[in-house]
């Protein structure tokens, strides 16, 4: 048996193991990805080869949280795409404005950037005070780091130029306070977003949304997973609700596309349809 072979059934073997042992599931993600980041891990770890890390994994959870972080792409940024924010202000919340309560779920939020991002967007158009937003991810690192809200200071530039194109109404430099090379968001932007963990591939619906966003998440799963993800979606979803994928991700094809309407489709925007 080639080596090559042995080493897909190892990863096949390891991705079972984390699976029964901690309820992750990976065995749908983006195969090309997997091994890329299993061997990547694998040199950190000093393991010679793959079956050695499963034992690792299964007695070592500190070791396990490793592997999740290196499965968790954390690349964002405030106003990431800027226009797609324009569009979400133009198109998006006159639609939420109908609503006099709004529910946000924002899946996959990494860091929280966008999350924050979206708080500033609806302070700015007055929606801000009756929504509430989920931000989710399953990486508890991430996580942290997003409920704090603090940055590198290194990152103003770009955050500021995003905001701008982003349609911002104000100075981006109000939303934060500067501090020892960080920059520190306002507490008002926190107020109203709860962070979460939350597991898009084994966890259940979160209902009764009007708006979610899940952005460069979906490019990391195979079609089988996409879909399963795109259906948890759109059972998420108020009839009418609204869903934002990334830019290199779409409905075109997937089984749910019938049951949703086209809002913009560069900007990847997307209408729940009433029936």
């Amino acid at each position: 048996m080639k080596a090559i072979d042995i080493e897909n059934i190892e990863i096949t073997l390891l991705l079972d193991a984390i699976f029964n042992r901690y309820g992750y599931d990976f065995r749908h993600y983006a195969r090309a990805s997997i091994e890329r980041r299993i061997r990547q891990l694998k040199g950190k770890s000093g393991c010679t080869t793959i079956s050695e890390m499963i034992p690792k994994l299964l007695h070592d959870e500190s070791f396990f949280q490793k592997f999740v972080r290196e499965f968790s792409i954390p690349v964002t940024d405030m106003f990431r795409d800027p226009f797609v924010y324009q569009c979400i202000r133009k198109q998006v919340v006159p639609i939420l404005k109908t609503h006099p309560f709004v529910k946000i779920w924002h899946a996959g939020c990494a860091t929280g950037e966008e999350a924050y991002s979206l708080s500033i967007l609806l302070k700015e158009e007055n929606l801000y005070d009756r929504s509430t937003l989920f931000a989710t991810d399953f990486n508890d690192t991430a996580l942290d780091i997003a409920k704090k809200g603090i940055y590198a200071l290194t990152n103003a530039k770009t955050f500021t130029a995003n905001y701008q194109a982003a349609g911002g109404i104000s100075s981006f430099s109000e939303y934060y306070h500067a501090r020892y090379e960080a920059m520190a968001l306002n507490n008002a932007l926190k107020k109203n977003i709860t962070f979460a963990n939350h597991n898009l591939v084994t966890d259940s619906v979160f209902g009764e949304m009007h708006f979610i966003l899940c952005r460069n998440v979906l490019i990391y799963f195979d079609k089988i997973l996409q879909d399963r993800v795109l259906k948890l979606f759109s059972d998420s979803l108020v009839h009418g609700g609204i869903l934002c994928l990334g830019t290199r991700e779409s409905l075109k094809f997937s089984t749910i596309a019938e049951k949703f309407s086209i809002i913009d489709e560069t900007a990847r925007l997307y209408q729940k349809k009433a029936v």
